[in-house]
């Protein structure tokens, strides 16, 4: 068989060449780690760019290796498409003349950088090719910090902790649905910008309501348990699957981590479990509350302390073991204040706001705290060492560094002083999208974000809360409970 010969490939055309060491864009810590990444690149073929775009939807190109490894140091140019659309795909930033959210680049949607994370390095598994899987940064052409990045917005936040001093810890208790897929077409015929296809066919796979029965969790031990040894196998460090109330509903835990690497796992926990379920005929979503009969809501619990530079737990009280520290009370005040006005970035679809519904007993409506007590927006737990928050609020598709984020953001506000008035005992987090925009247009949140990525998180839910009003304006009459629109715009995608 004849096999044309190639001649040697150009410059690779990706990035800009020595992008990296010229604005300076990493620590020593990262030079090492990409210097041990590339000594290991002949045992993979494929390498998967990724970062997580403001919907906490993870983007990615699928590099060789050798592109990759140019990448690696110019970085990789990648389309502005995921600031510009919504959650259904609809076009909500103008790019054509004036984008309007104070990013002149945007303009034309001309590429932006993306920097690999060399610290984030992973092997997935399974799969026909050896496939890597590895975070990137998104900067502008000059080197500046995109300021539409979400993990930026992090970075930012555990520097300002830093600069004081402190370490915020974060857990991650996140709830999610495995069903079964069924038979049939992926639904294309009503799809389009804006207009998501049908969501997939599929089957519950087991009765549930029956909390925490272990005859519940077998039944999904065939999933869950290859699973749980993948994601063991990735490093994170798994603490627990776990059956929760309603058919399929699994609960996974993790160990405490910095913030910025808990935000990471969470991006790389949702991908490689819908991932992983769907390589066995299975569907897996964080789709908070699915349109299906019978589903109860999930949620996302965001375990929090703060470690001073000695490594104390700031939220223990010296005197007592079941009480909360002078720092820990300041903190709280912190969430609760800012908690409507950061609302949106916890809770950022229509869907979400199903679960904060009265419907649901334990939903964390009530903006106060307590000890041991599930009903309320903050939940003190633990004691002496161990001491530390549960903030109950977010849906488990909330992007992972917009929602932790906002939360330690909140709590450094407490801790400083400068959170603001903390709401009254009636007072209530907001009971929609519509609400909790509205809110979010009355904080500061652009101190927390920037300008640009304030006003860019408000055009994106503007179109999708706009988009969920049109739909339901020509409804006869709309049912109550979860939508058909809100099943085709969630369910598949997150």
């Amino acid at each position: 068989m004849y096999v044309r010969s190639w001649p040697a490939p150009l410059p690779a055309g990706v990035g800009r060449p020595g992008f990296v060491q010229e604005f300076g864009l990493w620590s020593a810590e990262q030079h090492a780690a990409a210097e041990r990444l590339e000594a290991s690149l002949d045992d993979v073929d494929l390498v998967r760019l990724v970062f997580c775009d403001p919907h906490g939807l993870t983007r990615s190109k699928t590099l060789s290796v050798p592109a990759f490894r140019a990448a690696l140091r110019n970085g990789m140019d990648f389309s502005p498409g995921p600031f510009i659309f919504d959650t259904g795909h609809a076009v909500a930033v103008d790019f054509q003349t004036d984008p309007g959210v104070g990013v002149p680049e945007l303009r034309g949607a001309g590429d932006f950088v993306l920097v690999p994370d060399p610290l984030t390095f992973q092997v997935l598994p399974g799969g026909a090719a050896r496939t890597a899987w590895i975070l990137g940064d998104e900067y502008l052409r000059d080197g500046r910090p995109h300021p539409l990045s979400t993990r930026h917005v992090l970075r930012r936040v555990v520097g300002s902790y830093a600069d004081a001093g402190l370490t915020p810890i974060v857990g991650i208790e996140v709830e999610w649905y495995l069903t079964r897929r069924l038979p049939g077409p992926p639904g294309q015929e009503t799809n389009g910008f804006g207009a998501q296809a049908d969501a997939p066919r599929v089957e519950a796979v087991n009765a549930g309501y029956q909390f925490n029965l272990d005859a519940r969790y077998d039944s999904v031990a065939g999933v869950t348990d290859p699973l749980a040894l993948q994601l063991a196998g990735l490093g994170l460090p798994l603490r627990s699957m776990e059956h929760e109330s309603g058919p399929g509903q699994v609960e996974t835990t993790l160990d405490p981590l910095g913030a910025l690497d808990a935000a990471d796992a969470m991006l790389l926990l949702r991908g490689v479990v819908k991932q992983a379920c769907a390589r066995r005929g299975y569907h897996a979503s964080f789709m908070s509350l699915p349109g299906l009969d019978g589903f109860d809501p999930s949620g996302w619990h965001i375990h929090q302390s703060v470690a001073d530079r000695s490594g104390r737990n700031l939220f223990a009280d010296a005197t007592d073991p079941d009480a909360l520290s002078e720092a820990g009370r300041s903190y709280v005040a912190g969430l609760l204040a800012q908690a409507r006005a950061l609302c949106l970035l916890s809770v950022p679809t229509v869907n979400g706001y199903h679960r904060l519904g009265k419907d649901f007993s334990l939903s964390p409506t009530r903006i106060g705290w307590s000890f041991e007590d599930r009903t309320v927006l903050v939940r003190a737990l633990g004691g002496g060492s161990s001491t530390h928050l549960e903030n109950r609020l977010a849906e488990p598709s909330a992007n992972p560094y917009l929602a932790i984020g906002s939360q330690l953001y909140a709590g450094l506000t407490g801790l400083h002083g400068t959170a603001g008035p903390v709401p009254g005992e009636e007072a209530t987090v907001p009971g929609s999208l519509t609400e909790s925009l509205a809110a979010f247009g009355e904080g500061g949140a652009a101190d927390l974000l920037g300008a640009p990525l304030a006003a860019c998180l408000t055009r994106l839910k503007q179109s999708e809360a706009a988009r969920f009003a049109a739909w339901s304006a020509q409804q006869p009459s709309l049912p109550a409970g979860v939508t058909a629109w809100e099943h085709r715009e969630y369910f598949e995608v997150f």
